[in-house]
């Protein structure tokens, strides 16, 4: 009984966050030219066209300029990964409907993997006079409650990473 309580949790996860995914387009036309929401989307869309094959060994951090830059675990996974850019880079933007994303970089930084262990998660939901009012606006256009709190924390998310990076 608790394992196929499990699946079906795992499995409604799955389709929320195919869910998640095909609205990207959406939202992004929704937000227009906002950075923040083109930042979030961007990340989520790598971390799905990347799988779980890659999370492991490549991170994305930040889109600036167009340039996606992905955190990548060492020099094998940074050649390896570079040699596959022109097809992550068509799938990412595939899935945001729109050419978003007009470069990947790989940089090595172990620094945002630790060995064995999980990413440290965020926190569950934000507080609601912590999103950006650009990021509000274009969750509204996601209609499912669980796809829009899945977006904004993502975007929150990538906010916080970038502003400990600065």
């Amino acid at each position: 009984m608790r394992q196929s309580l499990r699946v079906s949790i795992d499995e409604r996860k799955q389709i929320n966050m195919n869910q998640l995914i095909k609205s990207l387009p959406g939202v992004l036309r929704a937000a227009g030219d906002s950075a923040e929401v083109a930042e979030a989307a961007a990340i989520a869309a790598w971390k799905h066209a990347a799988g779980d094959g890659l999370k492991r060994h490549a991170v994305p951090l930040n889109l600036e300029h167009r340039t996606l830059r992905v955190a990548v675990v060492d020099a094998i996974w940074q050649k390896q990964l570079h040699s596959m850019r022109g097809q992550l880079l068509f799938r990412v933007n595939s899935i945001l409907g729109q050419p978003v994303v007009g470069a990947i970089e790989f940089e090595i930084d172990p620094k945002h993997f630790q060995a064995g262990t999980e990413q440290p998660s965020e926190p569950e939901q934000p507080l609601d006079n912590e999103v950006p009012l650009e990021l509000w606006s274009a969750a509204n256009a996601i209609h499912d409650k669980e796809l829009r709190k899945s977006f904004l924390k993502t975007a929150m998310a990538a906010l916080r990473r970038r502003a400990s990076e600065k």
